[in-house]
């Protein structure tokens, strides 16, 4: 379990923080979408239809904008992205964690 600090995560019964740096995970998170898409054998305009993503629509620029680390997903949509590549949402959100 993790306790928030300020800009950092401690984990419980530890005192060694782990820093939040927005861009670090952006950079983590955009390589790990790429490398779901890749995996899959998609291009971008095909991620949009694979996502199935509802809540608003989706363009292959914002795919490109996710994996370029210029954007961050919304909650939801990087679920479908963990549901497309068979992965669990904490695979894709943890920097620690790989996606084999």
């Amino acid at each position: 379990m993790w306790v928030k600090g300020r800009r950092c995560l401690y984990s419980e019964g530890t005192t060694t923080p782990r820093i939040l740096n927005p861009k670090d995970a952006a950079k983590n998170l955009s390589k790990k979408l790429k490398q779901i898409r890749l995996k899959a054998g998609l291009s971008q305009t095909a991620m949009v239809g694979a996502l199935n993503y509802k809540q608003s629509p989706l363009y292959p620029s914002q795919i490109s904008q996710f994996e370029r680390g210029e954007r961050q997903p919304p909650l939801l949509l990087a679920l479908a992205y963990a549901r497309v590549g068979g992965i669990s949402l904490d695979a894709l959100a943890d920097d620690e964690l790989s996606l084999n």
